[in-house]
């Protein structure tokens, strides 16, 4: 490797936990900032840094990169004056949250206007890609702040520049409402299956190479018939993400009628059933409730 890169993580829940880890693992400086500071302790014993506060963590920072809840509390932090004032000029920024792709754009000409690049790149692949520095990583913004920020990215999964700002989010939403498509589909086979008397486990093995195959049908399939319902990926910002989707089509004149009826039921299991730091898997329940068939 080259030389180190001095990188600010900020952010380090079930995602940014092992993001954080393996920057760390290969070999880059990492200072972090959580809003619960026990949370990020543990990193500790790979050698990182903690901050109190995320100007603290900026300073003299390369790289930072912001994994949070949503695009508000990326503005919120980013707002500070007092954080501009500690940003190193020529530094990248790097938005890892799942946003808005107007949020992204104006996260960037926030960041222009103080010598900074910036970066939209959010991922996909759960928390299992995340600690398995897998992560499929979807990075709007310019090419050559891409190039500078690959070392760092490709620590963490594989990272492909998608176009101008914003793309890297448009990239997400569109992961985002095939991902909740998709879990609505496996939901109703995986019951399909036991109310017929098929053994799920076989069919998913049976399916593996074919057509239908693929990471939610294996990981989630399993999570459904086994009842494991571990947030990976809860189910509220799912919804949130779902939401997105549909705000950001209607900016462009679109309707996404399987989207919307997706969106519908993931808000009914997060308002209605309490769903909201179940697994997006737990869709499954929702589905098991309109047959009738939860105890």
């Amino acid at each position: 490797m080259e030389k180190p890169i001095n990188v600010a993580f900020l952010g380090t829940g079930l995602m940014g936990f092992p993001m954080a880890q393996n920057i760390l693992k290969s070999g880059h400086n990492v200072t972090v900032w959580n809003r619960s500071s026990g949370k990020a302790e543990p990193l500790l014993d790979f050698g990182a840094k903690i901050s109190q506060t995320p100007t603290d963590a900026i300073d003299g920072a390369e790289v930072i990169i912001s994994m949070l809840s949503d695009g508000a509390a990326v503005q919120g932090i980013l707002d500070s004056h007092k954080l501009q004032a500690a940003l190193v000029k020529k530094s990248i920024w790097i938005d890892m949250s799942s946003t808005k792709p107007a949020e992204a754009r104006t996260q960037a000409l926030t960041l222009k206007s103080l010598g900074v690049d910036h970066l939209d790149a959010p991922v996909s692949g759960g928390t299992k890609g995340a600690e398995g520095a897998s992560l499929a990583i979807m990075a709007g913004g310019q090419a050559a702040a891409f190039e500078t920020a690959k070392p760092v990215l490709s620590a963490m999964g594989r990272p492909v520049h998608v176009g101008p700002s914003g793309s890297g989010q448009l990239a997400k939403l569109a992961n985002q409402a095939i991902v909740g498509v998709t879990i609505g589909a496996v939901a109703e086979a995986m019951l399909m299956l036991e109310a017929g008397g098929a053994d799920p486990a076989s069919v998913r093995d049976a399916l593996r190479g074919g057509f239908a195959d693929g990471t939610i049908l294996q990981q989630h399939g399993a999570r459904m018939t086994e009842g494991d319902f571990t947030p990976g990926g809860p189910s509220k910002l799912q919804l949130k993400d779902l939401n997105n989707v549909l705000s950001e089509a209607k900016d462009l004149g679109l309707t996404l009628p399987v989207t919307e009826h997706i969106r519908d039921r993931f808000k009914y299991f997060v308002d209605q059933m309490q769903g909201e730091n179940l697994d997006h898997s737990g869709l499954y329940l929702e589905l098991k409730a309109q047959n009738g068939l939860n105890e």
